[in-house]
């Protein structure tokens, strides 16, 4: 995939947290950033404080909606004709940058006819947002110098997610808003140092520095870094290998760091395929939902009882220091895996988190430049492939990485559930600002749990009355896959026909629900999109 995908498949984003103040416009889609990411939300109310426009697209009233100078709430998996829309707008207002486009990308003439389709009334059709909103929202975007988008798991966790991403990037190319600060593409990561987990081999298809398994060239200098043999074939991805795993083709599993019981699709699809299992180990910090399930449990030391590096979304490596130490036995990640491989007949002969640094950085072109003595003076972003490279603040200026960019013409297609008779309604998962994730930390901080210390389901009033059910009462919300008890929240953040899970909490678990059909290329589970049915308990 050339040019500006390739870049996302990192999942990074092309621009810098600080450059939130340097955009004329603001496009947030599929993102609760203000609860999800309340640094960069809060920098983004100040950006429009300060004169900035903002666009807020998602299916919930959030936060930032208030803050918009347009906010739609697009029907749960219309995302494709809605950015499709903008697109259309756009070209026919003549407002897409014609010699960025020219010089700098390739496959513009099939988005062109294809959005030809996608006029604002056929839009408002699938998408439920107003034909006149779709003009402003892209007449905002499109008609300034920088425009910057900034989206979440709103947009990946959908059979669609691939192809809403690559439509993102499209939109942004059009406008010419990538490789200028301020502008670009902006995807928030879910987990801290889930980028330097991706960055550095944590994906089943790439080596570290997103180096391809399957290219022979790239086998042969692992091979030879790490003098063992290794196949060439792309493994599983998590759900997938559970998949495996209930069918018995995988006896064994070793989780580090990953709760599944909560956080992955059709908990009782996961529940069974973890007993299926011969043998399981987790490496965790606490006993999650998921440990309960092993026959060994590590015990891993958290952030303030280790040293080593995060990465987090705006590619910055950031160095941390050992705060205190761990707690009984429990070690750092590192040592447990080299104790583990020195066992299993492979010496693995690392003695500090600065050596493997050291190694990252001789194997892994993007993070070359990195080493701990630099990490302790300057603030560095890959690529930053040599010692003499200040780091990259934002991504392809002047030119793209790989070739040009590559803009794809995709077709909206419909999310793989739909309400019915049974199950009338459409359920979307997420986040809260007071709890992160399963929970596995924050639960266990009681004054964070005194203040949220149940799931709930956001209900519009209009389906409230229609049900009969009031603030706080007792629902049972039941998918295809299972059900759950919680209390209702009643209101208008939900469109109706449209609820609202948050899924950190085990005692309402949102993902005995979800569906874990997943997206044919990234293999992402649809997780936004469930149809469910309420009723009062």
């Amino acid at each position: 995939m050339a040019g500006l995908a390739a870049s996302f498949g990192s999942g990074a984003m092309t621009n810098s947290i600080e450059e939130v103040a340097k955009a004329d416009t603001i496009f947030v889609t599929g993102s609760n950033t203000t609860e999800a990411h309340p640094v960069i939300g809060s920098m983004i109310k100040k950006a429009v404080r300060n004169g900035a426009n903002l666009i807020v697209a998602d299916p919930r009233e959030i936060e930032l909606s208030k803050e918009a100078d347009v906010a739609v709430q697009q029907k749960p998996g219309t995302d494709i004709a809605l950015l499709n829309g903008l697109m259309h707008v756009i070209i026919e207002e003549g407002l897409h940058d014609q010699k960025y486009i020219k010089s700098r990308t390739e496959g513009f003439e099939a988005v062109k006819e294809m959005v030809k389709d996608y006029p604002p009334e056929k839009v408002e059709e699938i998408t439920g947002v107003k034909a006149e909103d779709i003009i402003e929202m892209a007449k905002l975007y499109a008609g300034v110098d920088v425009a910057a988008i900034y989206y979440s798991m709103g947009i990946t966790q959908h059979k669609s997610g691939t192809d809403n991403v690559l439509t993102v990037a499209s939109l942004a190319m059009l406008a010419g808003n990538v490789g200028k600060e301020g502008g670009g593409v902006n995807p928030l990561r879910g987990q801290n140092n889930v980028q330097g987990a991706c960055d550095l081999g944590g994906l089943p298809n790439v080596y570290p520095g997103y180096q391809s398994v399957e290219d022979p060239e790239i086998k042969d200098k692992f091979e030879k870094a790490w003098g063992v043999e290794l196949d060439g074939q792309a493994g599983l991805t998590i759900v997938e290998m559970l998949d495996a795993a209930d069918k018995g083709d995988i006896r064994g599993l070793y989780i580090m760091g990953e709760n599944p019981v909560l956080s992955d699709p059709d908990q009782h699809h996961v529940e069974e395929a973890l007993e299926k299992l011969e043998f399981l180990v987790v490496q965790d910090i606490f006993l999650t939902e998921t440990a309960e399930y092993a026959d060994v449990v590590l015990p891993a030391s958290c952030f303030a009882e280790k040293e080593g590096t995060f990465t987090n979304s705006e590619r910055r490596i950031q160095k941390i220091n050992k705060a205190v130490e761990a707690p009984g036995v429990a070690k750092s990640d590192w040592e447990i895996i080299c104790e583990l491989a020195e066992k299993m007949g492979y010496e693995m002969d690392l003695n500090s988190p600065a050596e493997i640094m050291d190694e990252i950085a001789e194997v892994t072109p993007i993070y070359g430049g990195i080493s701990y003595d630099r990490l302790e003076n300057e603030e560095l972003q890959w690529p930053c492939p040599d010692q003499d490279h200040p780091g990259t603040k934002f991504l392809h200026e002047g030119e793209f990485a790989h070739g040009k960019g590559k803009f794809h013409a995709v077709e909206h297609a419909p999310p793989i559930e739909a309400a019915d008779d049974e199950y009338p309604y459409i359920m979307m998962t997420g986040r809260m600002l007071y709890h992160y994730h399963t929970g596995s930390m924050t639960r266990r901080s009681a004054a964070v749990d005194a203040h949220e210390p149940d799931a709930y389901v956001e209900i519009n009033k209009q389906d409230a009355a229609e049900l009969g059910i009031e603030e706080k009462d007792r629902v049972k919300v039941a998918s295809r896959r299972g059900e759950v008890e919680t209390y209702a929240r009643i209101g208008t953040r939900v469109k109706p026909g449209e609820v609202f899970m948050p899924f950190h909490f085990v005692e309402s678990p949102a993902n005995r629900l979800t569906n874990d059909e997943l997206d044919p290329k990234a293999k992402i589970p649809e997780l936004k999109v469930t149809a469910v049915s309420v009723e009062k308990v």
